[in-house]
């Protein structure tokens, strides 16, 4: 009878302990979206004039996309701004199984098109070696970073080399509204003219990640001139805020690699408009 009253009285305890933890007044909803997604991955090489000798190039793609919401309009919208942003202008009404065909196909002509000036390289000396900048090779995939309260957050990611010193990489992001199928953009979120107040909130934070005292040291660690940071439109959201992305090249050197920006939303909540797609994430 003890043990049972024990057990009693702890289903009691977890039962209060839930209650007074999970009904905090002023917390975010978190609402996962119905929707449902699919994958289709790629991996296909091809030797220059079909010798395994030879130079060759490689392409690997893992792309996920939406099969099923209740709503089949805005489902075909959606679907569109996936193939969009993962293949480009070019594969935009395509299905996702037809883009991915046809950029793979694609992908391998642009390279058989090498095959004249690589049998050019090969009848200068034949005693020397294969040039290397003739591989080449393309790695793409998309990841879904959030998937609630009607908002989509995903990445796309591209590594190439198609020759020269190194390859290169970029992260884009993308955000959509479920209720319209629409991108998210800034102008949807933050108030007019919060460009250059964004801009120092985000100056301040690489200032901070890389541990400067100001930020006019950043320009000595690779970046070139802070008045060139700005929001570029390439950002993340999730329930804790905003992430930005800023890819090789476009504020520092390659050297320094992918930055990443996250802004919380209670340090930029007077920049965003009360009534916005993602309103329901930001506390009041």
């Amino acid at each position: 009878m003890k043990a049972q009253s024990y057990i009693n009285s702890l289903c009691v305890l977890l039962f209060l302990s839930f209650m007074i933890t999970g009904c905090k007044p002023g917390t975010r909803k978190t609402a996962e979206n119905n929707i449902q997604f699919d994958s289709i991955s790629v991996d296909r090489t091809y030797h220059l004039l079909e010798n395994p000798d030879n130079p060759n190039c490689n392409l690997q793609i893992s792309f996920t996309f939406p099969v099923k919401y209740s709503n089949k309009e805005i489902l075909q919208k959606i679907q569109k701004q996936f193939v969009l942003s993962c293949f480009g202008d070019t594969y935009e009404n395509a299905t996702p199984q037809e883009a991915i065909e046809r950029y793979t196909q694609d992908y391998l002509s642009a390279y058989k098109d090498l095959e004249t000036d690589f049998k050019q390289e090969l009848e200068k000396d034949k005693n020397q070696p294969v040039a290397s900048w003739f591989s080449y090779y393309e790695m793409a995939s998309n990841d879904i970073v959030y998937n609630e309260n009607d908002i989509i957050s995903y990445t796309v990611n591209m590594e190439s080399y198609t020759g020269g010193a190194h390859g290169s990489h970029s992260h884009m992001n993308h955000v959509l509204n479920l209720k319209t199928g629409e991108p998210v953009t800034e102008e949807d979120i933050f108030v007019e003219n919060f460009q250059d107040n964004l801009s120092q909130i985000i100056v301040d934070k690489i200032t901070k990640q890389n541990n400067a005292e100001n930020p006019k040291e950043l320009e000595n660690a690779g970046f070139f001139s802070i008045e060139e940071i700005f929001p570029n439109g390439n950002f993340l959201i999730d329930s804790t805020g905003i992430t930005y992305t800023f890819n090789e090249y476009e504020i520092a050197a390659y050297v320094v690699g992918t930055i990443n920006v996250h802004l919380p939303f209670d340090e930029i909540k007077h920049l965003l408009k009360k009534e916005s797609p993602i309103a329901g994430l930001i506390e009041n």
